[in-house]
C-alpha cells in the first residue's frame, strides 16, 4: 500500500494554471500534488554569442527552491554564492528536455528562458518543472504569434515527464518524497506526444533492478505521461487568445 493510497498506476492530482504571473510572456503555476512550481517563460531578443547570426533561436532553463519549500529551512544558494551540483544538474535536465519541443530555426534570433521557481516540494520537483515549463513556453510561443513575430510555430510536439519507481518491492508511477525517500528504485521520465523517449534518469538505491521491473517502470511512465499530456492540453485550451 502507497502512503497516500494512490493505486501504482495513479498520479497525484495534476494542476496547470495559466497566466499565474502578469510580466511574463508565459506563466504557469504547476501542482503534482503538493509539489507547487511557478513556470516562466521570458522572450530575449537576443541569442548567446555562439548563436549570434546564425538565424537561430535558443532554450535556457533556470531552477531553483524557495527556502522553505522543503521540511526545513534551506539556505538560499545566493547567499552561499554559487549553484549548487544538483540544482544545475535539474536546470540542464530542464533546458534539454524543453529544446526537443522547438525547432530554434522558426524561434529566430532570441532566447526563450524558462525560470522554474519551486514553493513548495514534495517530490518530483523536476518533473513538475519540465511538465509546466512546456506550458510556459507554448503561451510565449502564443504571444509571439498574436505580435506576428514568427511565421512559422516553433513547436513541433509536447512534453512532459513524470517520476517512476521501485517502491516496496512494487512499480509505481509518481512518487512523493515520503516514497521517493524509502524507494528501491527512482527514475524521472520525459517523452513526447509521440510517445518517445526524450531523456531517462534511473538509479537503484537499495537493490539493483531487472529488466522486467524497467519495463514495468516504463509502462506506467508511458500512462502517465499520457495524462499529463492531456492536462497540459486542456490547460492551453481554456486560455484565450
Amino acid at each position: 500500500m502507497r502512503p497516500s493510497g494512490r493505486k501504482p498506476d495513479e498520479l497525484r492530482t495534476i494542476k496547470l494554471t495559466c497566466h499565474y504571473t502578469k510580466h511574463a510572456e508565459g506563466s504557469v503555476l504547476v501542482e503534482f500534488g503538493d509539489t507547487r512550481v511557478i513556470c516562466t517563460a521570458s522572450i530575449e531578443e537576443r541569442v548567446p554569442p555562439f548563436l549570434k547570426g546564425k538565424g537561430s533561436g535558443w532554450l535556457t532553463a533556470e531552477y531553483g527552491m524557495l527556502p522553505r519549500s522543503t521540511h526545513e529551512r534551506m539556505g538560499r544558494e545566493a547567499s552561499r554564492g554559487k549553484q549548487g551540483g544538483r540544482t544545475l544538474e535539474i536546470q540542464r535536465l530542464i533546458g534539454r528536455s524543453l529544446r526537443a519541443a522547438l525547432n530554434l530555426e522558426a524561434l529566430g534570433e532570441r532566447t526563450l528562458t524558462v525560470d522554474c521557481d519551486v514553493i513548495q516540494a514534495d517530490g518530483g520537483t523536476r518533473t513538475a518543472s519540465i511538465t509546466g515549463g512546456y506550458v510556459a513556453i507554448a503561451l510565449a510561443v502564443r504571444h509571439l504569434q498574436k505580435l506576428r513575430k514568427i511565421k512559422a510555430d516553433p513547436l513541433h510536439g509536447q512534453i512532459a515527464s513524470v517520476s517512476v519507481g521501485i517502491y516496496k518491492g512494487l512499480p509505481v508511477l509518481d512518487l512523493d518524497y515520503q516514497e521517493d525517500s524509502d524507494a528501491e528504485t527512482d527514475m524521472n521520465v520525459v517523452m513526447n506526444d509521440a510517445a518517445a523517449f526524450v531523456e531517462l534518469q534511473g538509479t537503484a538505491e537499495g537493490h539493483a533492478f531487472r529488466r522486467d521491473e524497467l519495463d514495468a517502470m516504463l509502462i506506467l511512465a508511458e500512462k502517465g505521461i499520457k495524462d499529463l499530456l492531456a492536462h497540459q492540453r486542456e490547460a492551453l485550451a481554456a486560455v484565450k487568445l
